[in-house]
């Protein structure tokens, strides 16, 4: 399988060169695969943000705890997931999936009701869910780059309270969860040149 060795390829990048940017084309290859990711009820209860802004980028820096992936990388996706999933997310899912496949909304309202006392009955859970969420986006957007040969770096090292003031996201229903830096890597970036170390198969699955 070539995904197995792409993965094995990849690595936390440390250190970027300034000076490759990714294309467009494969950019938009690493969002489609993001977009594609599965999520619960098929809600995509999250917002991607790519900050391409400089001074937001250096603002972001500092709430980072100065870490250089953040304005070195070619870009930065803050993965960002609802606050709060609402009446208005289930209605604009079920919308969008009763006209892509060609039926009437009106059949999905039990299946509707069936989601809102879900949903309701995670009450203060509702962050934790959709971070989770993220985070199985952020894992295909890694997968993605790692076939496309693009160096990437997830990141939970940041101070997330300044990230939502810095890009305005409580007023948007939002809230950063993890990021994720993509780019090139520089050849003065020595840990490229590090072993992967993994736990062996035998001490990380067991069958029951």
């Amino acid at each position: 399988m070539k995904l197995i060795e792409n993965l094995k390829w990849r690595y936390a990048t440390k250190k970027y060169d300034t000076t490759k940017k990714v294309s467009e084309d494969d950019l938009q290859q690493i969002k489609e695969a993001i977009r594609l990711s599965p999520s619960s009820y098929g809600l995509q209860a999250f917002k991607i943000l790519d900050i391409k802004d400089k001074d937001i980028r250096e603002k972001l820096k500092l709430a980072s705890y100065w870490q250089p992936q953040i304005t070195e990388a070619s870009h930065l996706l803050v993965f960002c997931g609802y606050a709060d999933v609402n009446d208005g997310h289930i209605d604009e899912y079920l919308n969008l999936k009763a006209d892509t496949q060609g039926f009437d909304v009106e059949l999905l309202k039990e299946f509707r009701n069936f989601m809102k006392v879900f949903i309701e009955g995670r009450k203060s859970g509702k962050q934790v869910w959709t971070a989770k969420q993220t985070y199985i986006a952020l894992s295909n957007a890694i997968a993605a780059c790692a076939e496309l040969k693009i160096d990437s770096t997830p990141m939970e090292g940041f101070e997330a309270e300044k990230y939502n003031e810095i890009l305005g996201l409580s007023s948007k229903g939002l809230k950063a969860d993890v990021l994720l830096a993509i780019g090139y890597r520089s050849d003065e970036d020595k840990t490229q040149y590090d072993v992967k170390i993994r736990k062996p198969m035998e001490s990380l699955f067991e069958i029951v």
